[in-house]
């Protein structure tokens, strides 16, 4: 419960809406206790008037209490209804905070974070823990809260008229709570247990639905599906035995609440036949004995309600209270901890000034590991200046990739230092370092959504006329005004509806929209055919005017105008020059020049180490 409190006390932008709770659930709970007594008073009135012969004379004072029954039970309605609406709209924005947050916090999150983490996972996270917890609040505001209330109002009342009735009412809750406390630690590791198979299975489903053609051409469905199925029978699994002893000991609370109830009721006929009590007292208490019984009945209902929304909010801190990026956006940290819906204000990157004589980025022995005590790249020094071209070459897993996430500041080095526009990264925002990076992928990475806010990624206030330039400078203008829709077709989940060279012209005008002074091209068309990668690469061409670009390619043809080609060998520079110093140098980029032009197929397996094609005509 520590937990359910520190979210609803971080959230106090709705104050409001939990005086609202209070102060309806207060009346309500008065309003419930005036039935009671109006039924008392028309009970010994009746009874009175029986006894003494006098129904006539008592007529009009029962037909008023009837009214005043009518009178209570009806505004009683409406004040829980009114609160009824303030707890439902409070929950709505909990709820609203609470994701807001969520999001937020896996904005500033590491790379790192998301590189051990299946996508699945961390939206299952999202659906089942703030949805947990906002069933319980919803529960405990609409209804739960006025019954504590209630409560507390019968036992005061009974206490008035006969206190040793209220000691037994008192007994009834610490007897069920010390019963329920028994059942719940059982209980949690069994829904630790469920949650963690829930989490797989959805995981991969999101998985497999993200990539439904891989799983449908490699014949995998039924296998997909096993193992889906597999993990829900696991819940079932864990179900049984979890649900066997929750209803076990439920079955025990329950007869302990019967033999309770059974001594009050004994109680007050009792004492009513001894005339302690008069037939009035006696229908009140009774009255009030059953307004009590059914919230500990409910109290085995709330306490499971409550222990699936502490297990979802132990999940949700455990992900709040992750390592944040050192760097990143002070707006969205902030927006990680608000108390209500932050109010971001959204300006358009702006990237840093090119400093004079100073190369655009420079690595300075630089090292990085992705884990601890296994180094990836190490003792990396290179720079280029403004307008230079720098081609990376390297057997896959030899760091071309790690030196592209470190140079989107994705990633921090380990050691040496690096500066981007004249600046050590150390003392740069993530914001302010990716604000001058441009990159295209090998994949394009495109959201769904239509043509024209895919190219405006990176700028979204970017007029017409500027998207439509940079996507004729893209070579991309003629496909998109193709379609019926232009530039407003909806392209559907990652580009579906686009071919694999459409979606990469559409990734390049995005990069040239940035207008950001590096650009980065990971293996920009290596997942292209002979004829959509000519077009893309004409495009590419003209994105790479003007600005210092980094190149990872795939085929050395793409590379032989670069200024400097760095070969990387476990993880090292083995040998920095241009095209030409390295073609006799006898080194990494003659061999693979060599082997270019062989037909063997070591050869061809050897290129494919260095993600190089075995035939490197593609473009001539």
């Amino acid at each position: 419960m520590k937990q359910l409190t520190r979210i609803i006390c971080s959230a106090s932008a709705l104050w409001p809406f939990y005086v609202a709770v209070i102060v309806t659930a207060t009346l309500g709970a008065a309003l419930a206790m005036v039935s009671p007594f109006l039924v008392r008073e028309a009970t010994d009135t009746i009874v009175a008037a029986i006894n003494n012969g006098a129904a006539e004379g008592a007529l009009a004072t029962v037909l008023w209490l009837a009214v005043g029954l009518l009178a209570a039970d009806a505004a009683h309605g409406v004040i829980h209804n009114i609160g009824g609406y303030a707890g439902d709209v409070m929950v709505a924005r909990l709820r609203q905070i609470l994701s807001t947050r969520y999001f937020a916090k896996l904005l500033v999150l590491p790379q790192g974070y998301f590189d051990e983490q299946v996508t699945g996972t961390i939206i299952a996270r999202l659906d089942r823990s703030i949805m947990n917890v906002s069933n319980f609040l919803q529960s405990f505001a609409n209804t739960f809260f006025s019954m504590i209330l209630q409560i507390t109002a019968v036992l005061a009342i009974t206490a008035y008229y006969y206190w040793p009735l209220a000691v037994l009412l008192v007994i009834l809750f610490p007897l069920y709570l010390w019963l329920t406390a028994l059942t719940s630690t059982r209980w949690q590791k069994y829904e630790t247990v469920k949650n963690e198979h829930i989490d797989q299975a959805n995981g991969r489903f999101s998985e497999v639905v993200g990539q439904i053609k891989v799983t449908k051409s490699f014949v995998a469905e039924a296998r997909e599906l096993l193992k889906f199925g597999k993990h829900y029978r696991g819940t079932v699994d864990q179900t049984r035995p979890q649900s066997r002893w929750w209803h076990q000991m439920d079955a025990l609370r329950q007869l302990s609440m019967a033999a309770a109830f059974f001594g009050v009721y004994a109680v007050i006929f009792w004492r009513t036949l001894e005339g302690y009590f008069t037939i009035g007292d006696m229908v009140m208490l009774i009255q009030l004995v059953s307004m009590s019984r059914q919230p500990v009945f409910m109290l085995s209902w709330m306490v499971d309600t409550a222990q699936r929304a502490i297990a979802g909010s132990r999940d949700y801190f455990q992900v709040m209270e992750e390592e944040i990026e050192p760097t990143a956006n002070p707006q969205l940290v902030a927006a990680t901890t608000a108390s209500d819906t932050p109010q971001l204000t959204i300006a358009h990157p702006r990237a840093l000034p090119d400093v004079a004589g100073e190369p655009v980025f420079a690595f300075d022995r630089v090292g990085f590991s992705y884990e601890q005590g296994k180094p990836v790249v190490a003792d990396i020094t290179f720079h280029a200046r403004e307008g230079e071209k720098i081609a990376l070459v390297g057997e896959s897993g030899g760091g071309k990739s790690t030196l592209v996430n470190l140079l989107l500041g994705l990633y921090r080095p380990d050691r040496g230092a690096m500066r981007v526009l004249g600046r050590d990264i150390s003392d740069l925002s993530a914001w302010e370092l990716r604000a001058s990076v441009g990159v295209v992928f090998q994949d394009a990475y495109l959201f769904s959504g239509t043509v024209r806010e895919n190219i405006a990624y990176g700028k979204p206030g970017a007029t017409d006329a500027e998207i439509e330039a940079v996507a004729r400078r893209a070579n991309a203008h003629e496909f998109i005004t193709a379609f019926p829709d232009g530039y407003d077709t909806v392209i559907g989940e990652r580009g579906l509806k686009l071919s694999g060279g459409q979606k990469q012209r559409v990734s390049v005008a995005r990069a040239m929209l940035k207008d950001a002074p590096i650009l980065i091209l990971d293996e920009a068309t290596s997942a292209l055919d002979t004829k959509s990668e000519r077009v893309v690469q004409a495009g590419l061409e003209e994105l790479m005017k003007d600005r210092t670009t980094l190149i990872i390619a795939h085929r050395l043809s793409t590379i032989a105008d670069v200024d400097t080609i760095i070969t990387l060998d476990n993880g090292r520079v083995a040998e920095m020059g241009s095209p030409a110093q390295l073609a006799g140098s006898g080194g990494i980029y003659a061999e693979l020049l060599a082997l270019t032009q062989s037909s063997a197929q070591a050869d061809r397996e050897k290129l494919k180490r260095y993600g190089f094609v075995a035939k490197d005509n593609a473009l001539h």
